[in-house]
């Protein structure tokens, strides 16, 4: 039998696999998660924990990463990622693995929050507050999957309720149907869930009303830029996030005082997060050996070729070299620009690597070179370990300097597709091998992207002197002290859509929203022509503001109407 894809998809656990033939699935459902598993309150305490389980196939996943991160104007491709939805060329087709995958998973744990909601008023044994909280998150997680669906696709199945058996049929609902569904649940979330992940004891990782209002927010915010807008998207964006803002001192949130705390190890649960997806050091749900699954393997993506240098050699510190992206020259020279004033750059990049194999620590030649250091001595060794071996200093050095130097010198001009500046907001230095992935929890939300979302939304209202205040608060707060006060305060006329763009580069880089950032405001063909080299040539409008609808959902609807491609596809 042939295994296809169904839109109206029941739980992966649903379903076993099934041997090739090319008759259509007509299996009945094998697993636990049929309605009666769901009417159980064992069942229903564990389908909520499989719907949070499903975030795990997203933030930390290699799919969503490729697909939100790469292809922008931030990323590109590096040495060991060659994927060409990330270069938009023409092997980019509908039946591409990234788009396929996330898709598919969005519709798995759909339908098992699906489950929980139509089986919530027949279960016995839990709390009706307990029950009604939990129906909640089951709403809240179920939003984010329809949102991750509706920023990719636009369009796409609008599935309801609980599908226990597979469907040969399925159509395209309008995506203003679906934003309305989205809006739906969040405002049902935020009436019900705790107020804040830091009051009344919540778990780490599970949804409360502040995540919910953040995720709210940028929804309308995201509407209002598609064709499903509604004349009230950016004032209700806005709204919402000031509220969640003004009232965050009382939820026990608030802006950290240093940005390069935010992305600290261990500090995945401080007062600017709103929610984050937590990974297991379980080895059956999160090994090494999984990396198609639910691993979280952001630690690996951006390590560059550190290894192969003199002398040095792998380690859990420097990670396990990826290479999926290198950052773009806009992002490090131009968006980084100021590291005088701004810290961000300098916390956000890991630009020396420290030698950690004296095996292969390189000598000086018999002849020094001019400019060598004044304690070089010939025929000896060049550094030591726990001294500097690879430097990027972020600005042009002279090809003398570069020659003259104990250590490997790159200046820009000399970065490559190996050897870049290597983003480290997701290193993990505390797994327990070099090639695990890592445990850490998924920072998704967090407040300062709040302040960002007040401000855009202010100025498409026409308020962009009203922004000023939510820019300068994260522009403030990623200030040097003793850098210059007033280069990082923004006047009104800073305030442009290019100007917040920059700033949420700065800000959230690598944060696997890019993309939708780039499609939401109308900028993705301009800025990935002007400052991706690899992209530019390739991408087009309107085919790539989409992504494909995958080729096997095209395939499996074989009853009723065919199943409609994005355009250009």
């Amino acid at each position: 039998m042939k295994k296809i894809l169904f839109i109206a998809m029941v739980s992966a656990l649903a379903f076993g696999l099934l041997p090739s033939c090319e008759d259509r699935l007509t299996e009945e459902p094998k697993s636990i998660l049929t309605p009666a598993f769901f009417s159980t309150a064992q069942g229903f305490k564990s389908g909520l924990d499989a719907a949070y389980a499903g975030t795990r196939m997203f933030w930390g996943n290699q799919d969503l990463f490729t697909i939100t991160v790469i292809g922008t104007d931030e990323f590109f491709t590096g040495q060991d990622g060659n994927n060409n939805i990330n270069k938009y060329n023409s092997n980019y087709l509908p039946n591409n693995g990234q788009v396929t995958n996330t898709w598919t998973n969005c519709y798995t744990f759909i339908n098992t929050c699906n489950g929980l909601v139509d089986n919530a008023a027949v279960i016995t044994g839990i709390d009706e507050t307990e029950k009604k909280k939990m129906v909640a998150e089951a709403k809240f997680l179920r939003a984010n999957y329809y949102f991750i669906l509706v920023q990719f696709w636009g369009d796409v199945t609008l599935n309801k309720n609980f599908q226990a058996l597979p469907t040969t049929s399925a159509t395209r609902s309008p995506m203003s149907e679906i934003y309305d569904f989205i809006i739906a649940d969040l405002e049902e979330a935020v009436a019900t869930l705790p107020a804040s992940p830091l009051v009344g004891g919540v778990l780490p990782g599970k949804a409360t009303a502040a995540a919910a209002k953040h995720l709210l927010a940028k929804v309308y915010l995201t509407r209002a830029g598609s064709k499903a807008a509604q004349a009230d998207d950016y004032k209700n964006a806005h709204t919402i996030a000031t509220d969640l803002i003004t009232n965050s001192a009382s939820l026990g949130l608030g802006l950290l005082a240093d940005f390069g705390q935010v992305h600290a190890e261990g500090n995945e649960g401080s007062k600017e997060v709103l929610w984050t997806v937590q990974h297991t050091s379980n080895l059956a749900y999160n090994g090494p050996n999984n990396s198609g699954g639910a691993d979280n393997v952001l630690n690996h993506m951006w390590v560059p070729q550190y290894e192969n240098q003199p002398g040095m050699k792998r380690d859990v510190k420097y990670g396990r070299p990826y290479i999926r992206c290198v950052p773009t020259r806009w992002l490090t020279d131009t968006a980084f620009a100021d590291r005088t004033n701004d810290t961000r750059y300098g916390k956000t990049f890991q630009t020396v690597w420290y030698s950690n194999n004296a095996a292969s620590i390189p000598r000086w030649p018999a002849t020094l070179p001019p400019g060598a250091p004044a304690n070089a001595q010939p025929g000896g060794l060049k550094f030591s370990v726990g001294d500097t071996a690879i430097y990027m200093p972020g600005k042009d050095r002279p090809n003398a300097t570069v020659a003259a130097a104990p250590y490997l010198l790159i200046p820009p001009r000399n970065y490559s597709i190996r050897l870049s500046p290597a983003m480290f907001k997701y290193f993990d230095t505390r797994r327990a091998d070099l090639n695990y992935p890592s445990i850490r929890p998924v920072i998704v939300y967090r407040l300062a992207e709040t302040y960002l979302i007040a401000a855009e939304a202010l100025l498409m209202d026409g308020q962009a002197a009203a922004a000023v205040p939510y820019l300068d608060a994260v522009r403030q707060r990623a200030a040097y002290p003793s850098g210059n006060a007033e280069a990082m305060k923004v006047k009104t006329s800073d305030v442009t859509l290019d100007f917040i763009l920059d700033e949420r580069a700065r800000e959230l880089c690598g944060e696997n929203m890019r993309w939708w950032d780039l499609v939401r405001t109308g900028k993705l063909v301009e800025r990935v022509k002007k400052h991706n080299l690899e992209s530019a040539p390739n991408i087009q409008s309107p085919k790539h503001l989409l992504r494909p609808i995958p080729q096997n959902q095209i395939d499996a609807v074989v009853t009723g109407e065919p199943y409609k491609q994005n355009t250009g596809w």
